[in-house]
């Protein structure tokens, strides 16, 4: 299927490693000019090899701590001026961290707050303008499962992923007049480095167990069986970006392998 995003503009925040580069990957096969912003220089090298390996000679790689208040700005601002526009924005980055909720201090909440729900407020207000101004104009927000069912494990990053589907479902209200649909995703556990580096998210709910056994227990808690793979998200968040997805906004998809047991 022809997905109709060729020559589209993307910026993808969060799209050096994990579900942002399996995604970067799929817009540019798919013939879109990308953009990534992300805040390790690794990451962001080894992305922009990668696209360019797949044929996009333009790709713009932007490194930006998206936490801090005027980086996401400069990402979009980046962006328009590299390529002349703007048609997509997907607003990737955040981080999850294994805590109790009475151990959670002021200083995490807000260090969460900031990546986890800012970055994606900030991005979106700064691309807004640019968007309205496409005749294919998509943003995708990327929550979480943990943003429909909180988990008791990592309390403050499902507050910010809840309020940002909030967020997610305002905007694309708002926006709908001026051709701009705004979706969410939300994943469950994916097989991304947030799991699989060292000290993430395997490690810290290994207990006294391996990680191996950890990551085997986050997959069978999911009624299909295992965890996703960074690809099957970025199918479903490629989907949203084109344009076989005319007549969708304000939706928040679970790409989670049946973790969530509601209807709507």
């Amino acid at each position: 299927m022809d997905l109709g995003l060729t020559g589209r503009v993307a910026l993808i925040t969060g799209g050096s490693a994990g579900i942002g580069r399996s995604l970067a990957e799929t817009l540019v096969r798919e013939g879109a000019r990308v953009a990534v912003a992300a805040r390790g220089e690794e990451g962001l090298a080894a992305t922009e090899l990668a696209l360019k390996g797949l044929g996009a000679v333009d790709a713009l790689m932007i490194r930006a701590d998206l936490a801090l208040p005027d980086e996401p700005a400069r990402a979009v601002a980046e962006t328009v001026a590299h390529f002349g526009a703007l048609d997509i924005l997907v607003a990737n980055v955040g981080f999850a961290k294994a805590r109790r909720l009475e151990e959670v201090t002021d200083a995490e909440w807000e260090e969460s707050f900031q990546l986890n729900l800012m970055a994606h407020i900030r991005a979106v207000r700064a691309a807004l303008p640019h968007l309205r101004l496409s005749n294919q104009a998509r943003a995708v927000l990327v929550s979480s499962t943990a943003g429909k069912r909180p988990s008791g494990g990592m309390p403050d990053y499902s507050v910010m992923k809840a309020a940002l589907l909030s967020y997610a479902k305002l905007v694309s209200d708002l926006e709908a007049k001026h051709g701009v649909l705004v979706n969410a995703v939300c994943p469950g556990p994916t097989a991304t480095p947030a799991w699989l580096a060292d000290g993430g998210l395997a490690d810290q709910n290994r207990g006294e167990g391996t990680r191996e056994a950890a990551l085997q227990k986050a997959g069978a808690g999911r009624p299909i069986g295992r965890m996703a793979e960074p690809q099957e998200i970025a199918n479903v968040i490629a989907v949203l970006c084109s344009a076989r997805s005319s007549y969708v906004t304000g939706s928040a998809w679970g790409v989670d392998g049946g973790t969530v047991p509601v209807i709507i």
